[in-house]
């Protein structure tokens, strides 16, 4: 398992492994584009992907423009292995050694990822969107999480 920062020839892969999950699922795989990808990875933050055997199975990416997490998802086949973790925990310390800033996100309600952010310290503030749980998390409750 190789963590590392994405690349723009990771997004055919990304993208993939983004129209493979059976939640949090697009209503049209068409809305979010390769350029949209790009845009997030390489002009409004970063991103990370997980390589097993040399493919992209897991990926993060976080919007330094709108203090976002606007990506964290992870093949079905390769769920519960921890990747998930890593892959937050890389972005999280990356994005609070940009900015104090706290940050957010929003997921379907009754998910696993709902829970996942739950457990991983993120303080649920209300709804976002069409019906989303909507979480943030600041720097101290970060920090303090990982000191």
């Amino acid at each position: 398992m190789i963590i590392r920062e994405a690349r723009a020839e990771d997004i055919p892969g990304i993208q993939f492994v983004r129209n493979s999950v059976k939640e949090n699922t697009l209503s049209d795989p068409n809305l979010v584009t390769d350029k949209d990808c790009e845009e997030f990875l390489f002009e409004r933050g970063k991103g990370w992907v997980c390589e097993i055997d040399d493919k992209v199975v897991g990926f993060s990416i976080v919007d330094l423009a709108e203090n976002n997490i606007w990506a964290l998802f992870l093949h079905p086949d390769f769920e519960k292995q921890g990747i998930g973790r890593e892959l937050h925990d890389v972005m999280l310390n990356w994005y609070f050694e940009q900015t104090k800033e706290k940050v957010w996100l929003g997921t379907s309600p009754g998910t696993r990822a709902e829970m996942f952010y739950k457990q991983s310290g993120w303080k649920e503030i209300g709804t976002h969107g069409k019906n989303e749980t909507k979480f943030e998390m600041t720097f101290d409750d970060w920090k303090n999480k990982h000191s």
